[in-house]
């Protein structure tokens, strides 16, 4: 049995669930790329939304990026954010959600020895029905802030998790 919402997440909720789709990536230091991806929000009940993210290649399956954390809101719609990378980025992030849109950017940057110079992130979110679009602008490396990421994500529907859960746990 899933546990009641916390009422100052009714300004997120729409996030919850899990989201499937594809983007493009580029960056002045890289060449131009394509993704799979899969998003993950859901609750236990306290004044935060979990987040799982991770992407994939899409000729081969090989993985390519992932991170986890933690959404908080309030009923006014101001938002914190706490995302960390296992390539030795940790991200806080301050902003706001307005409706279907959602704003957020760096306010600290942490990075363990040997992760790459990020300086600033900023990312934003549409959410209309059951797609979710978004854009990340990156500044690293000595590059300014400028667009790294953008995707489209559909929403799957609650019973095709649990079958694909299902049949990857068989396999």
């Amino acid at each position: 049995m899933e546990p009641e919402l916390h009422p100052d997440l009714l300004p997120v909720s729409f996030l919850v669930g899990t989201w499937l789709g594809h983007g493009t990536g580029e960056y002045p230091t890289i060449k131009p790329f394509r993704y799979n991806e899969e998003v993950r929000f859901w609750h236990v009940g306290k004044a935060f939304l979990a987040y799982e993210q991770r992407t994939w290649a899409p000729d081969t399956g090989r993985p390519m990026h992932s991170e986890m954390g933690y959404w908080r809101c309030n009923s006014d719609g101001d938002l914190q954010v706490v995302l960390t990378h296992p390539t030795g980025v940790v991200e806080v992030s301050e902003g706001t959600v307005r409706g279907a849109a959602i704003e957020f950017a760096t306010t600290h940057i942490a990075l363990v020895p040997g992760a790459k110079d990020v300086e600033k992130l900023q990312r934003s979110f549409l959410i209309a029905g059951d797609l979710l679009t978004y854009e990340v602008r990156m500044a690293a490396v000595g590059e300014p802030l400028q667009h790294h990421l953008a995707a489209e994500l559909n929403r799957v529907p609650p019973r095709e998790v649990a079958v694909e859960v299902a049949e990857e746990t068989l396999t």
